[in-house]
C-alpha cells in the first residue's frame, strides 16, 4: 500500500484558469487522476482493524488527503464538484475513528480538510 500512495498516486495542479473549461484534457486528466486517488483512499481504509490503524491513518489521511487530495479540492470552485468530492472523501473514513471524539473535535491529520468543509 505505502508503495502505492508513494509512487502511483499524481494528481497534476493547473493554474484554475486552465481547468476551469471541464472539456479541456488538462482538465479531465486531473479529474481522472483524483478520483483514481479517492478510490485508492478507499481502498487502503478498507485495512483499517486488520493493518495497525495508526499505519492506515497515516497513509490514507496523512499521505493521500492531505498530500494530494485535498490540493486539489481546495483548487475546485466552490459548488457542486467540490461537495461531491469533500462527500466522497468523507464515504470513505471508518465512523469508528470518530467514536471517541468529544462533540466539536476531528482527527488531527482531518484538521485542514475540516476547515474547509466549514467554509
Amino acid at each position: 500500500m505505502k508503495k502505492s500512495v508513494e509512487e502511483d498516486v499524481f494528481i497534476p495542479l493547473y493554474p484554475k484558469s486552465t481547468v476551469e473549461d471541464k472539456s479541456s484534457p488538462r482538465s479531465k486528466f486531473q479529474e481522472r487522476r483524483f478520483w483514481s486517488a479517492v478510490k485508492l483512499l478507499s481502498n487502503v481504509v478498507l485495512w483499517d482493524g486488520i493493518v495497525q490503524e495508526d499505519k492506515v491513518r497515516d497513509l490514507g489521511l496523512s499521505k493521500l488527503l492531505n498530500r494530494y487530495l485535498l490540493l486539489n479540492i481546495l483548487n475546485t470552485p466552490l459548488g457542486p464538484d467540490n461537495i461531491e468530492k469533500c462527500n466522497k472523501v468523507v464515504a470513505c473514513l471508518p465512523e469508528r475513528w470518530f467514536q471517541d471524539l468529544k462533540g466539536g473535535s476531528t482527527l488531527p491529520e482531518l484538521l485542514n480538510f475540516s476547515q474547509h468543509l466549514l467554509q
